[in-house]
């Protein structure tokens, strides 16, 4: 294959000071969050209809299963580790912050663009067909999961540049300021009932997770019997958290409507983070040894250029499978949730949905890879922050309520016109350059 090839020659030019373990633990996360995605979503077809469902809810015996299939504290690690080696590269060129940023929101933006623009005009599609604002509303609303990341990962990339140097000035004290703050909120969620505070953890949670990126990168982590011991600890912390305290097991989607880990962030996710980095880390000699084979590091190269895409549409891909099965008489969708044929034929589904999301990938994900025109003037930091934020409410509201749904009217016609002109300010959007 021709992608293969490429791929082969990049890693094959890859400079011997490049951290392969990085990169592979960024592929494999985001894999695992796809794969974790496409085994808790259920559609059960019975009696003409369709039942969509959530595994966690149906079998809550699943819900241990997420303490390994959440592994955003990992991606925002490896976020982390990439921001910093980024800032030290724009420090040594000269590149000054709008520069670093425009560099950022490009890769990050471009893939997300298509993706709203295609749900939004699949969403006029369905409405023109007759088909329900429900129906829409949670089609839409289940796709556009992914981009929630964003929201938040757009925000810690702006503060990425201060954050790092309030690392560098005072190591992990640092970290323990943003740690300290989100068991502050929970505190006050849980024992004064300040719900609404809650939400503030959606920045000091993962500000604290992207930290420990930086302590990677200065090589602040210690030996690999230190690792292991601060993972034993952190899974021992999280154990007590669940079962002796007030917060739930499952480490994602909300099988309780009233309480989650996820739904805002608690600090129950950085624990987690801790415990699996933990683990993940000590491996790292061992692993990056086996990363200088060609073929694996190829494999991880090939992924990487496309993961963004990757991460934005496999839900996507799930949906449409779905709503082609069910107009196909519920084909392939009639076995019961949780039972052991499911169970059986779950490798098969995975296996089938992975075979579809790869050629899309392909076919979109060159647009991941396109990189700002050299003579294209870049907007001023105020411009690119202002519009970065517009983004970021936008898709927040279209994750939250999908499209055709909301609490008032042309709710999601407004997110959609945040992002689009958010782009625009920002300098995303080649109409809107000068």
């Amino acid at each position: 294959m021709q992608i293969w090839t490429q791929a082969s020659k990049m890693a094959a030019q890859t400079p011997a000071e490049r951290n392969r373990y990085v990169d592979f633990l960024r592929s494999i996360s985001i894999l695992v969050v796809i794969v974790g995605h496409w085994l808790i979503a259920t559609a059960y077809y019975v009696d003409g209809s369709l039942s969509p469902g959530h595994l966690l809810k149906s079998e809550p015996q699943t819900q241990w299963l997420t303490w390994l299939f959440q592994v955003m504290p990992i991606f925002f690690i490896v976020g982390g580790y990439s921001n910093a080696v980024s800032l030290e590269s724009a420090k040594r060129k000269g590149t000054a912050y709008a520069g670093w940023l425009s560099a950022r929101l490009n890769r990050l933006v471009a893939p997300l663009l298509i993706l709203l623009i295609a749900w939004a005009a699949i969403a006029v599609i369905m409405k023109l067909s007759g088909v329900g604002e429900k129906v829409i509303q949670y089609a839409s609303q289940a796709a556009l999961i992914p981009t929630w990341f964003l929201a938040i990962y757009i925000v810690v990339v702006i503060l990425a540049p201060a954050t790092y140097r309030f690392w560098r000035r005072f190591g992990f004290a640092s970290f323990w300021v943003f740690a300290a703050i989100a068991a502050l909120v929970d505190f006050a969620f849980f024992a004064l009932g300040w719900e609404w505070l809650g939400w503030t953890n959606y920045l000091w949670v993962w500000l604290a997770v992207h930290h420990l990126g930086f302590a990677w990168r200065d090589g602040r982590m210690g030996s690999r019997v230190q690792l292991l011991v601060y993972s034993a600890a952190a899974f021992a912390t999280l154990y007590s958290l669940i079962f002796y305290g007030p917060y739930p097991l499952a480490m994602v989607g909300s099988p309780d409507p009233g309480l989650s880990n996820t739904l805002p962030p608690k600090g129950t996710l950085l624990v987690l983070g801790i415990f699996q980095f933990g683990l993940l880390l000590s491996l790292e000699e061992p692993m990056r040894r086996a990363l200088d084979n060609l073929k694996l590091w190829t494999a991880t190269v090939l992924i990487n250029s496309m993961i963004m895409t990757v991460y934005l549409w496999h839900i996507t891909i799930m949906v449409v499978v779905i709503a082609l099965l069910y107009l196909a008489g519920g084909l392939g969708l009639g076995i019961e949730p949780g039972t052991l044929t499911w169970w059986l034929t779950r490798p098969i589904w995975i296996g089938v949905l992975m075979v579809l999301l790869t050629p899309a990938a392909l076919a979109l994900s060159p647009l991941e890879r396109r990189s700002r025109s050299a003579d294209a003037p870049i907007p001023s930091a105020a411009r690119q922050i202002i519009g970065a934020l517009m983004i970021c409410l936008g898709i927040s509201l279209l994750a939250m309520y999908g499209y055709a749904g909301g609490p008032i009217p042309r709710l999601d016609l407004a997110a959609f016109g945040l992002v689009l002109f958010g782009s625009g300010i920002s300098g995303l959007l080649p109409r809107f350059k000068r």
